[in-house]
């Protein structure tokens, strides 16, 4: 089983990019209407590549939340997309 520790780069940009999503509240409940999570999933899962994943999903599918996570976090959009592919390469496949 593959951990966040396999991509340090991608867990990382997906810790911030969840650490985003989670400051602005409506957005946050979003997050977790459209993936299924829950609070306590978010704190016991945060190091799981399909958790981080989906997080990073989420971004994907709303381009005005993916262009304003990256601005604010300091990285590419692109950079984001590709954490996504590193956290679940099978997702691309």
């Amino acid at each position: 089983m593959r951990d966040a520790k396999t991509n340090p780069d991608a867990a990382q940009i997906a810790l911030r990019a969840l650490v985003w999503i989670l400051a602005e509240p409506d957005r946050a409940q979003r997050l977790l209407d459209t993936t299924g999570l829950d609070p306590q999933d978010l704190r016991a899962r945060a190091g799981e590549p399909a958790m981080l994943s989906a997080v990073l999903g989420f971004l994907e599918n709303y381009e005005p939340d993916l262009l304003a996570c990256a601005s604010d976090i300091g990285e590419p959009p692109q950079a984001i997309v590709a954490a996504r592919a590193a956290l679940d390469p099978e997702y691309y496949e």
